[in-house]
């Protein structure tokens, strides 16, 4: 801090000095205005001489960061016109003009008002003027000059950045570029040296070290390892002034991570690695697991493992679990602890990536013993063979061998065996098998036909240790046995033209057989020998087992013989042969001249050729309608009609409509009750119908009622009728419309014919024969007796 006081000391005193000589050539100036002259030559060649301005200054300099107790006096203002008197009046412009910089206006002399700093601001542009003070006439032209700030260290130089981070690779060699630190220095570059830098390590010997000029560090000691040490802090310094004393200085901290190379080989820790496993362990389980130490890391760090040498090359494998950076070991295949016990393996581990550069630091790689130990384990029966095929003929006899299966008991106890079937495999119990040495036996005869394979499972179990069961499957082939005679491949029909050709051929057939193609690899066709001669039709067999059926004449007859029942025999190459009579169907139809068949119904040929078949059926069917039509009809006519209305005891019109007997006329009054004629429950109540649903109840007016012991039907008989007319709930038809009564005194008399049938009667009844049927038992009745007699 002293120094640096000083410092601003000295430069002060150098600007004091600065201005001195200034002022003193000032001086010289007023004394030589002969150089402030301007000379023009005239036309003539005559030189005249113009005064200019009378000013003394090109340009002025103040020191930056001047902190005295007055202003401080930048330079002064004068003009050649200037007599002293008091008359003339000096005017400032310009940057900071009345702000930084003030102008005595009757000396000139010029202050800094305010400290000033060159690197905020390095030169200040101003107008001077001088104007007459009474009237402000401009006696000079306005001029402009330039306040130059004089630069002081005050600035220490600053790094682009606090924290610097770079890398380098491990074991580089000495001299090798790390990284390149700058600092700036805000001081003026062109003036001194201020601004000039020099970079210094302070922090990181000896392991680094900075170009003075450039900043760039580099490495210093050979072989640094990464592995010793990764990380490295360094503090860099850059200081001004060429670094002599009294320049300022700053600093930068740089922390430079060891980058790693592949210089270290991978190392097991230990020589011998011991490991175990089960038996009864499946291929591709993990037995264990070893592990290589490499420092270094990344990709450099990278192992592969593998097995080179042992007994287990066969057994076992390994692979790399590249997370962890182990090898595993796992089993390759099944092991077996009473064929062998250990075995020993060779495992070696090397790096992936290899940096040639530290070839010589190799072999990058390492060997290791694994030691592998198989344990016994409880392992259940073996069968001497993954599956069994057995075969048995069809229809065999129940208790057929079929064959035999075999299992062992692989530990040392050698534990003795049942078997058993998996019922689930064979549902109908078609076999069963010896529990105590494995023979399969039929149950019930087997027909190849119904199911040619059987598969079924057997289970093994030891006897003393029944969680220990092993199964295996056995197809049992039903080997066919010739036992089923060909047949006709399809249900065959045939048809012949009546005027067929003698050996023409209208039909092939072919044979099928649900014996093995073994039991009849070729079907024989031929006619029993009964009818071998057969007038009518001939086979003969194509040997590719179809045959060919023949007319053997010409001319056939629907009307004659229109349906032929040939027999065929079908005989097929099993030992023994079995053969079968089949039954052709053949149909005589008629055919055009072409051969295209017309029809094959008889009756057809014998009906008018101008009548189709769809013709006939639609007469048959209009004839069978009609009769359908009347035999309704006439039932309908037979049954009787129930009553429209429902009542709850009797209808009032039953006696009227049933009663069939006028008995003594409008006298008689036994056929009807005038009582029921007033049913109270028909007054009372509506009475429903079932062919129709009212939509409303009707209730009759009291009005319209007549007295309850009312006997008079013709009150009776019209007040009916009102309520009929009046009710729109009512039939087409009521009661009071279907009863016949005459009324009083008909002059009409009985039409009675109980009584006449007892009386001699002069009337002829004879016309009564010409009324009709329905009129017969009148007629027969009352006709006169000769006819009567006649009749009977």
């Amino acid at each position: 801090m002293k120094e640096d006081n000083c410092l601003h000391a000295a430069l002060i005193c150098l600007g004091m000095l600065y201005y001195s000589h200034a002022i003193t050539t000032e001086k010289l100036n007023h004394a030589r205005p002969s150089l402030h002259g301007h000379h023009e030559k005239g036309k003539e060649g005559q030189v005249l001489h113009r005064s200019k301005r009378g000013w003394v200054w090109n340009q002025f300099f103040v020191i930056e960061e001047y902190t005295g107790p007055d202003p401080v006096l930048v330079g002064r203002l004068h003009s050649d016109i200037d007599s002293g008197d008091g008359n003339i009046k000096y005017i400032l412009s310009g940057e900071g003009a009345g702000i930084i910089f003030v102008i005595d206006d009757k000396s000139g002399n010029i202050h800094a008002t305010k400290t000033l700093d060159r690197e905020e601001r390095a030169q200040y542009t101003l107008t001077a003027q001088a104007v007459d003070r009474n009237t402000n006439r401009p006696l000079e032209p306005p001029s402009e000059f330039i306040v130059k700030v004089q630069d002081i260290n005050d600035n220490p130089p600053e790094f682009l950045h606090e924290n610097y981070h770079a890398n380098v690779p491990e074991r580089s060699n000495v001299g090798t570029s790390v990284i390149q630190v700058t600092a700036s220095d805000a001081d003026d570059p062109t003036y001194g040296n201020s601004a000039k830098l020099v970079y210094s390590i302070l922090e990181g010997q000896p392991y680094f070290s900075v170009e003075a000029q450039t900043g760039i560090i580099r490495t210093a000691l050979p072989n640094m390892d990464r592995e010793a040490k990764e990380e490295y802090h360094v503090v860099i310094q850059a200081k001004d002034m060429g670094g002599h004393m009294g320049g300022l200085s700053g600093t930068t901290k740089v922390t430079i991570t060891l980058t790693d190379v592949n210089d270290n080989p991978p190392k097991f820790p230990q020589s011998v690695y011991q490991m175990s496993v089960s038996e009864a362990a499946v291929p591709g389980e993990e037995v264990g697991r070893v592990k290589a130490k490499d420092p270094d890391i990344g990709e450099n760090g990278l192992v592969a493992y593998s097995i080179i040498d042992g007994d287990g090359m066969d057994m076992f494998e390994i692979t790399t679990d590249y997370e962890t950076q182990e090898g595993v070991v796992k089993l390759k295949k099944v092991l077996d602890f009473e064929t062998k016990k250990s075995y020993s393996l060779k495992v070696e581990a090397a790096n992936v990536h290899i940096d040639p550069k530290f070839i010589s630091n190799g072999p990058f790689k390492d060997t290791v013993t694994v030691k592998i130990t198989v344990e016994d384990a409880d392992e259940p029966p073996v069968f001497l063979k993954p599956s069994y095929i057995f075969e048995v003929p069809e229809n065999a006899a129940s208790g057929t061998v079929v064959g035999k299966v075999h299992a062992k008991d692989p530990d040392a106890a050698n534990s003795a065996i049942r078997y058993s079937i998996d019922r689930h495999t064979d549902l109908e119990r078609y076999f069963t098998i010896n529990a105590d040495d494995g023979n399969i036996k039929t149950i019930k005869a087997l027909d190849r036909e119904e199911i040619a394979w059987h598969n079924i499972s057997v289970f093994a179990v030891e006897v003393h240790k029944q969680h220990q069961e092993a199964k295996v499957p056995v197809a049992i082939k039903v080997v066919d046995v010739n036992d089923n005679a060909p047949k006709f491949a399809a249900a065959y029909e045939a048809f012949v033209c009546e005027n067929a050709r003698s050996n023409q051929q209208f039909i092939t057939i072919s044979a099928d057989d649900k014996d093995d193609s073994a039991n009849g690899p070729r079907f024989i066709f031929s006619l029993p020998p009964e009818i071998i001669h057969n007038p009518n039709f001939t086979l003969r067999d194509n040997r590719d087992n179809t045959a060919s059926v023949l007319v053997r004449r010409e001319g056939f007859s629907r009307q004659k013989q229109d349906l032929y029942l040939l027999p065929i025999v079908i005989s097929d190459g099993g030992l023994p042969p079995m053969s079968s009579t089949n039954t052709l169907t053949i149909r005589v139809c008629g055919c055009d001249s072409n051969g295209s068949l017309l029809s094959c119904n008889a009756e057809a040929y014998i009906l008018n050729a101008g009548l189709s078949t769809g013709a006939l059926i639609a007469i048959l069917a209009c004839i069978v309608i009609l009769l359908v039509i009347v035999v309704l009809f006439v039932t309908l006519k037979r049954q009787k009609k129930e009553p429209l209305i429902v009542f709850e005891e009797e209808d009032v019109r039953e006696n009227i409509i049933t009663y069939d007997d006028e008995g003594g006329g409008e006298e008689d009054t036994e056929a009807f009750d005038i009582a029921t004629l007033q049913n109270p429950d028909g007054i009372n109540g509506f009475i429903p119908r079932k062919d129709i649903k009212p939509e409303y109840q009707y209730m009759p007016r009291p009005g319209l009622r007549p007295a309850p012991n009312s006997v008079d039907v013709d009150d009776f008989i019209n007040t009916r009728i009102q309520e009929a007319d009046n009710d729109p709930t009512a039939p087409p038809y009521d009661s009071i419309q279907i009863y016949g009564y005459e009324g009083r005194g008909s002059v009409a008399g009985s039409l009675s014919s109980l009584e006449s049938a007892t009386t001699d009667s002069d009337l002829d009844y004879d016309y009564l024969q010409n009324w009709g049927p329905r009129f017969k038992k009148l007629a027969d009745l009352y006709g006169s007796k000769d006819t009567f007699d006649d009749d009977s």
